[in-house]
């Protein structure tokens, strides 16, 4: 489910619909600026605060995705 949001937020910002749960977000024309625009969006539509550094540690939406899982299944 996180996935599918996830992609959800990649394609509007990337404004494409052709992105696959292990594709690059640089490769796909990713910059520092969608990047603070998807931050954002996580917030906004997940209520998950993802710091930037852990945008670049994970560059796809399916490890992005575990991550926020992760962070989820850790909270009280």
């Amino acid at each position: 489910m996180t996935a599918d949001r996830v992609r959800a937020i990649w394609c509007r910002e990337l404004q494409r619909d052709d992105i696959m749960p292990d594709d690059d977000f640089f490769a796909l024309g990713g910059d520092s600026l969608i990047m603070v625009r998807i931050q954002g969006a996580f917030i906004e539509e997940l209520g998950a605060e993802v710091l930037m550094d852990q945008l670049f540690l994970h560059p796809t939406v399916g490890s992005i995705a575990a991550y926020i899982d992760s962070r989820a299944a850790l909270a009280p």
